[in-house]
């Protein structure tokens, strides 16, 4: 019977760009698909200047296990590069996303530890938190350029608390695991790409994406079970491969038991 696979932790995804293209692409080939995973290794090790030990360490597995991921993405990148592919990140692999939980997280520097810490504390048993991004009481319409969201904790169909917290200028790659750092259970946003989606699922969070206008009325519409939202919700702010390939609901996305 084979060993089951050891979930691996991602502190950053998804990134800005999902998918590279080779500029002359008069002859379409098939795209190389980069696992969030293999993602991650090639973040750590090539972009933060991280060994292999202490990829590992962050990863939370077997330093052996790291070198194989980077070996395998290391190969697919240099197929893209010398024989003209195209190359996209993508949901997939055995990964959970970093709500800051770890003791090792970032090696003591990840900004979701006190987030955690706090908002863990807070949630008591029987709340459901619903997190929206927010700017100036509106539902802010593109995710990964979110720099604020509203928390709501509601019990027994009421808001019993709510605070705006600051996203501490995340961008794309972390904003999934604020919302996991903050225990949010829902999120209600407007535009969001598909790379997000894969991260929120991965995470837990339940998505009600495409929903406009004022935060406080859509908690209150969501509470009652009217709210207008768009379960096929597209990004139209970021690249068009956001929206192809992987969806939610598939291995990597939610359904796995790392998740």
């Amino acid at each position: 019977m084979p060993r089951p696979v050891k979930c691996r932790k991602v502190c950053y995804f998804p990134p800005n760009i999902l998918e590279f293209l080779p500029a002359d692409n008069t002859e379409k080939k098939t795209p190389i698909v980069l696992t969030v995973d293999e993602y991650e290794t090639i973040r750590l090790l090539d972009k933060k200047g991280y060994s292999q030990e202490q990829c590992a360490a962050s990863m939370q597995v077997a330093r052996t296990t790291v070198q194989r991921i980077y070996e395998i993405a290391r190969k697919k990148i240099a197929d893209a590069l010398i024989d003209g592919h195209p190359l996209r990140i993508e949901g997939g692999g055995d990964f959970i996303i970093c709500d800051g939980q770890s003791s090792n997280c970032s090696f003591g520097g990840c900004y979701k530890q006190e987030i955690y810490q706090k908002y863990a504390a807070e949630k008591g048993e029987g709340i459901m938190r619903i997190a929206v991004t927010y700017e100036n009481g509106q539902i802010f319409q593109h995710f990964g350029h979110t720099e604020t969201f509203k928390i709501y904790d509601v019990e027994e169909g009421k808001v019993v608390h709510s605070e705006v917290v600051d996203t501490n200028g995340s961008g794309h790659g972390a904003l999934a695991g604020v919302l996991s750092a903050l225990n949010a259970d829902v999120l209600i946003c407007g535009g969001i790409g598909g790379g997000a989606q894969t991260a929120l699922a991965a995470a837990g969070i339940k998505l009600f994406g495409g929903v406009s206008g004022d935060a406080d009325e859509a908690v209150e519409a969501f509470i009652n079970e009217t709210l207008d939202y768009n379960p096929d919700v597209k990004c139209s702010h970021h690249e068009h491969s956001h929206e192809e390939g992987h969806t939610c609901g598939e291995h990597g996305c939610g359904s796995h038991s790392c998740h």
